[in-house]
């Protein structure tokens, strides 16, 4: 597929035209490309900085605007918003995974659906938007693609520390302080995939996977609080 090809597919797909498509060209460069073409000279590392700023000040504007809620839980539900797994997951809607300029090394990895990437290009999409559209387009942007999935984080209780509150309902129901151990980590040191399992004494309760001991860990959590109905 020809990258101008690739550029008017996503363009499309996302419903933003842009002025200048060597913008988006560039959110959708991975520094692994870099490697394989020397004549490039810039990844999307730097919009993928200037995305997180942008994505952080819109859904708290957002937030803030619509929801008369204490500052905790507005900071619980912004978090699991910007978080990458929930980036991962719009990306993967979007399929921004085929679009993805990578090394010939990294797309054997099975780049193309690696969460970090997904969420890591999303942002650079977010602040390739803004640099060449503005900050109203860029919001708008952003609460098209980014709030619908907050329906789905409250009614799953992702906004929640489910390791915080399966501790303190198996205290109160069970007088027992769970405990986390681990069961197997695998893939590359960049690219880590950890399980974690989650125990009442030597009752295991649930598992669960994450790119970090901390994700795997709330995974569990909210696994085990899914698997008691609580």
């Amino acid at each position: 597929m020809a990258n101008q090809q690739i550029l008017q597919e996503i363009s499309s797909k996302l419903n933003i035209h842009f002025k200048d498509s060597n913008l988006l060209f560039q959110a959708l460069v991975h520094r692994s490309y870099i490697n394989e073409h020397p004549e490039l000279e810039t990844n999307n590392e730097r919009l993928e900085f200037l995305g997180d700023a942008v994505l952080e000040l819109v859904i708290t504007e957002y937030l803030y605007t619509n929801y008369p809620l204490p500052e905790g839980e507005l900071t619980l539900l912004r978090s699991a918003l910007v978080k990458k797994d929930n980036l991962a997951k719009v990306a993967g809607d979007y399929t921004i995974g085929q679009y993805l300029f990578l090394s010939k090394g990294e797309e054997k990895s099975g780049g193309r659906e690696k969460s970090y990437l997904l969420a890591n290009a999303l942002e650079a999409i977010i602040g390739a938007v803004y640099l060449d559209q503005g900050l109203e387009i860029a919001r708008a942007f952003v609460i098209t693609i980014i709030i619908p999935t907050l329906q789905e984080i409250v009614e799953q209780k992702r906004h929640i520390d489910a390791k915080s509150l399966f501790q303190e309902k198996s205290q109160a129901i069970l007088s027992i302080t769970p405990q986390y151990k681990l069961q197997s980590e695998s893939g590359p040191a960049h690219d880590r995939l950890f399980v974690m399992a989650v125990y009442h004494g030597d009752d295991m309760i649930a598992t669960g996977q994450g790119q970090s001991k901390q994700q795997a860990e709330q995974a569990a959590a909210r696994n085990a609080l899914a698997a008691k109905q609580w």
